[in-house]
């Protein structure tokens, strides 16, 4: 019998394909936590070892890619999209210090394609493999009609958790305490409708490769993932130099100084020096081709700068080496100070009072 459901574009067996392909990946993914199987109407998980908390909070995020996934369409290449969703839900968990436990994710379409999808969801299943959360389910959705047959979005949902008396954030920073700046792998998720633009009015084509990048095709090197930093920073936390970790800010959305604002209390300031590093090369020649200052760009690119850390400033050099040794380059930024004049400084982001924090000098 003939599904009437396929004459308006959606086609259920596509999906049940696309099922059987990623199952293995997601399956990968699922500790001794994970509670029944995959193929439920929801995802579940056994917290009985929270009863050991004190006192335990849980924290949750949710997040998308952004517009990043134009690009992936562009090139017809989706096996990094899903890392770049897992970073930019997890690692706003880590912020608070918490441990991601569990991710679900969502995946709207024009036209269903098995393996197209089994393409992000593998990425997605991989990414979370290296940061120890389980992928519990996820949903994908045909929208014919409403998105072209090439076209998807991804979003997705975590659950973590932590201990009260360990929640990091403006409380725990103190006068005096070291800023240190944890680099990025290039763009990450956030500024790319600025992206796209510049790469639009340059009238270049994402499948080709432009002298300022060598072989790689132009939407190749724009596609480079987001550093996944909760499985590192988890580690730190858990170690004896956990303590000494105050705040945490993920330099996402809003640029460098509103994100490290946000994580620092009201009365205190904090000077970045610009020259304590070097940004990446694709934001210098994108900066370059759509006839921008670099600094003008610090609102909407991390400018190689993806996570901050702020911490003990006895501490400072050993979880800088600390990170260094776990593959992530960590520099220091800057140093606590009570905040005395802040005209011109950054005060608040998203809505929230906090420190003052302004760049200043130039570039390295």
């Amino acid at each position: 019998m003939t599904n009437p459901y396929a004459g308006s574009g959606v086609d259920t067996e596509a999906g049940d394909l696309a099922v059987s392909l990623m199952k293995k990946a997601v399956s990968a993914t699922h500790n001794k936590n994970v509670f029944g199987s995959l193929g439920g109407f929801a995802g579940a998980i056994d917290v009985s070892f929270l009863k050991n908390f004190q006192q335990p909070i849980l924290a949750t995020s949710t997040d998308g890619v952004g517009t990043k996934v134009a690009i992936a369409q562009a090139i017809d290449k989706h096996d990094t999209i899903g890392q770049d969703l897992v970073g930019m839900v997890v690692d706003d968990i880590v912020v608070m210090g918490a441990k991601s436990l569990f991710m679900t994710d969502y995946i709207a379409c024009g036209k269903l394609v098995p393996t197209r999808i089994a393409e992000i969801v593998t990425g997605i299943a991989k990414a979370c493999g290296e940061v120890d959360v389980a992928l519990l389910g996820g949903e994908t959705a045909e929208h014919p009609g409403v998105l072209g047959e090439n076209e998807y979005d991804v979003a997705g949902a975590a659950v973590g958790a932590v201990e009260a008396a360990k929640v990091l954030g403006p409380e725990k920073v103190k006068v005096s305490d070291v800023v240190l700046g944890l680099a990025s792998s290039g763009l990450h998720s956030n500024g790319y409708s600025l992206v796209r633009k510049i790469v639009e009015d340059s009238k270049l084509d994402y499948t080709q490769s432009v002298s300022e990048f060598g072989s790689k095709s132009l939407g190749e090197v724009l596609l480079e993932p987001t550093r996944l930093y909760s499985g590192v920073l988890n580690q730190l936390l858990e170690s004896e130099l956990g303590n000494s970790v105050h705040a945490l800010s993920h330099i996402t959305g809003g640029g460098i100084a509103a994100n490290l604002s946000r994580v620092l209390p009201v009365g205190v300031s904090l000077e970045i020096s610009r020259a304590s590093w070097s940004p990446h090369e694709v934001f210098r020649v994108l900066a370059e081709w759509g006839a921008y200052q670099l600094e003008s760009l610090e609102v909407t690119w991390n400018l190689g700068l993806g996570f901050a850390a702020v911490v003990d400033s006895a501490a400072a050099s050993a979880i800088s080496a600390k990170l260094n040794q776990l593959g992530i380059k960590t520099w220091q930024l800057g140093v606590i100070e009570k905040a005395a004049d802040t005209s011109g400084f950054v005060t608040s982001a998203k809505g929230v009072e906090g420190g003052a924090v302004r760049l200043s000098g130039s570039y390295a």
